[in-house]
């Protein structure tokens, strides 16, 4: 059986990418920091048909990540995939000019450190996968090429970091498929209400590169299933 961990797969564009790969017949591996709002995400998808089960993950504490490896490799021999979709904007970002050192330590710490060390130490699991697939969950925020947006400007330059973290990847292991994707503005906590994408839309590309994107597509950075420019 296909195995994937989607990190904060309780809510939003993560529970929708675990929504879709259980319905397409992996094990899918419920990482979220909110234990009660983790339970109730892997209930659901139980009840929508899908093998899933609930991991403790918070991706800014190391301890816990290692705890994480520990209890899904209990479980399962290999991972097939990893969604590194967990990410914050922090209150008060919202000016370059008048941004708090804290806030970027903090929003780094979970939006750019926190993928590596997952995909860090998920690594033993992954090389045992006969195609070993990364998603990194960016931002257009992020890209440098059309020119950074000015809203959240900690969450941007995180996302802006979070690519590199792929680039290197991708370099480094030659045997797997890295990628980072920009799922556009969807209708989430973080995105609101306004947003001009469903959840469903958000998770399409996330959900392709898990499953049917080809093998030999790495360090690049997409949209809607398309290659765009970092």
């Amino acid at each position: 059986m296909k195995t994937v961990l989607v990190t904060g797969a309780n809510k939003g564009i993560g529970h929708e990418v675990a929504r879709q790969l259980g319905r397409k017949g992996f094990h899918v591996f419920v990482g979220a920091r909110n234990s009660e709002k983790g339970q109730t995400a892997t209930q659901a998808l139980r009840k929508d048909g899908a093998m899933a089960t609930f991991i403790s993950l918070d991706v800014s504490a190391p301890e816990s990540i290692r705890n994480a490896v520990q209890v899904v490799a209990g479980t399962a021999d290999h991972l097939d995939v990893l969604v590194n979709n967990a990410g914050v904007i922090l209150e008060g970002d919202n000016s370059i000019a008048q941004l708090d050192p804290e806030t970027v330590t903090k929003t780094f710490q979970t939006n750019t450190l926190g993928p590596l060390l997952v995909t860090q130490a998920f690594l033993p699991l992954l090389s045992r996968s006969n195609a070993p697939r990364v998603v990194n969950v960016s931002s257009g925020g992020g890209q440098l090429a059309e020119g950074m947006d000015t809203w959240a400007p900690a969450y941007c330059l995180s996302k802006t970091a979070l690519n590199a973290v792929t680039c290197l990847c991708a370099a480094a292991l030659p045997n797997f498929s890295i990628n980072s994707v920009c799922p556009g503005w969807v209708r989430t906590d973080m995105g609101g209400s306004n947003a001009t994408r469903s959840p469903e839309e958000g998770a399409d590309t996330i959900v392709w590169l898990a499953t049917e994107a080809p093998t030999n597509l790495t360090a690049k950075f997409l949209r809607d299933r398309k290659v765009i420019a970092w």
